[in-house]
């Protein structure tokens, strides 16, 4: 039996937990949330309760194998909680990596800085109320911008038209850097909020585009893009006062400009050209034409990427990987330093800290078991050694001056907010700061110690 450390509590840390815990060695989650879940707790869209509460089992059932012990409330890397060389200082066999793309792409523009200029992520998070993100300005106005057309932006839209309890947009403008045949979102997704694009607008935005657009073989016709992204344009709505979905396609943000009062005031856009590649794809190319767009508000969603204060090596695509042989379709889980050209024995990196934003829960899930396969392989050759038990790491984590939240203090965290949910007549509760969620868990060891 073996000590291995996973960083990480979202779903592919989880689940490769599961894996190297039923192989029969003690594994220990480092989590930078109190709670564990990751994008599966703050990323899933808050109405989507069916879905979490099944998530939240199988995270359950997992924390409750008894060689799983969870350590929330500690950041690793440089700077945080606990740095990669204290993690080694603690002597595990092995170490995972699974901590995700904690970061994202930046527009890169003049005026990024201005209030009300939000990433999605960022956006998200705030929604989902996790600390301390809940507890941050992301107010938004009556114009808003959305940069980006996947499932994470019209999940922003359907809260910006539709569930957002404080709402007072009038109207969501997405940005798209190619044509409507690029919308990467859901039909499901987009589903939610179709009844709020104006079809005549829509249509007009369409004749615009349509010359270009026909150069690439991009048939602009209702049936042919009804089929493909946008359903609504089939379908017909009752006429009523609602707020504005509408779209400028082929555009990409070129500069914001701010108000007196520091928030963004316009949005100016680049109008793009549309190119088709030998392979069929396109390829957006800017022209020197400019538009104006009058928002409040801008939320960008152009991707994640990887935190490197973390202290893994830093590679062309995030945290560098063993590189693999030629022609090989192996998919490489063991970390490298390309400094030195070696590995880093026993430390290993799943799910998004392996590839950033690929796939949802099913494929994290995936990604976390093949790579805990890796480990247990390389377990195998390695021999016994001193490590410290549960205890042991638990009074170190302490002797830090940290506030580690174990797997009996997420049980005690569950039944408190279920509780909170029954008297405030909600499908679900959960706290949306970090103190607020401690001192309740301190509250109830010592009434429970008084029992």
């Amino acid at each position: 039996m073996k000590n291995v450390f996973v960083v990480g509590a979202g779903p592919a840390g989880l689940f490769a937990a599961q894996k190297i815990a039923l192989a029969g060695h003690q594994v220990f989650l480092f989590n930078r949330d109190i709670k564990p879940g990751g994008l599966a707790e703050y990323g899933i869209y808050p109405l989507k309760d069916k879905m979490k509460f099944g998530l939240r089992k199988q995270f359950a059932k997992v924390l409750g194998l008894p060689n799983v012990h969870y350590f929330g409330h500690v950041k690793i890397g440089d700077g945080y909680d606990l740095t990669l060389d204290d993690l080694r200082a603690m002597n595990p066999s092995a170490i995972v990596f699974s901590c995700g793309a904690q970061g994202y792409n930046e527009l890169g523009l003049p005026g990024e800085n201005s209030a009300g200029v939000y990433s999605a992520k960022d956006f998200v998070y705030a929604y989902n109320q996790l600390p301390p993100y809940a507890s941050m300005d992301f107010s938004t106005g009556k114009r808003v911008a959305i940069i980006g057309m996947g499932n994470v932006a019209a999940d922003i839209m359907r809260w910006l038209l539709r569930d957002n309890p404080h709402r007072k947009t009038e109207e969501v403008i997405v940005v798209a850097r190619r044509g409507p045949y690029e919308a990467k979102f859901d039909k499901k997704e987009i589903g939610y909020v179709e009844e709020y694009i104006p079809r005549e607008e829509f249509l007009r935005e369409l004749d615009r585009i349509r010359e270009t657009c026909a150069a690439c073989n991009q048939d602009l016709s209702v049936e042919k893009l009804g089929d493909a992204t946008f359903p609504f344009l089939t379908k017909t709505f009752p006429a009523e006062e609602r707020p504005r979905l509408t779209f400028r396609f082929l555009s990409s943000p070129k500069e914001i400009l701010a108000g007196s009062d520091g928030r963004i005031e316009k949005l100016v856009v680049t109008e793009n050209d549309l190119a088709l590649r030998a392979n069929g794809s396109t390829a957006a190319r800017a022209t020197d034409r400019t538009a104006v767009l009058d928002v409040d508000t801008l939320i960008f969603a152009i991707g994640d990427k990887h935190d490197p204060t973390v202290g893994l090596p830093m590679g062309p695509d995030g945290y560098a990987t063993k590189p693999a042989p030629d022609s090989s379709t192996e998919t490489i889980y063991e970390a490298w330093d390309p400094a030195i050209n070696e590995p880093l024995p026993g430390i290993y990196v799943v799910g998004w800290a392996r590839r950033a934003s690929t796939g949802l829960v099913g494929i994290a899930r995936h990604d976390g078991e093949e790579g805990a396969k890796k480990v247990l392989e390389y377990l195998q050759g390695q021999p016994e050694q001193d490590s410290l038990s549960t205890e042991e790491l638990l009074a170190e984590l302490q002797a830090k001056g940290l506030t580690p939240v174990t797997n009996q203090d997420l049980e005690i965290l569950g039944k408190i907010e279920e509780q909170q949910a029954r008297e405030r007549n909600l499908t679900s509760f959960k706290y949306s700061d970090d103190d607020t969620m401690l001192q309740a868990i301190q509250n109830e060891r010592g009434v429970l110690a008084t029992r």
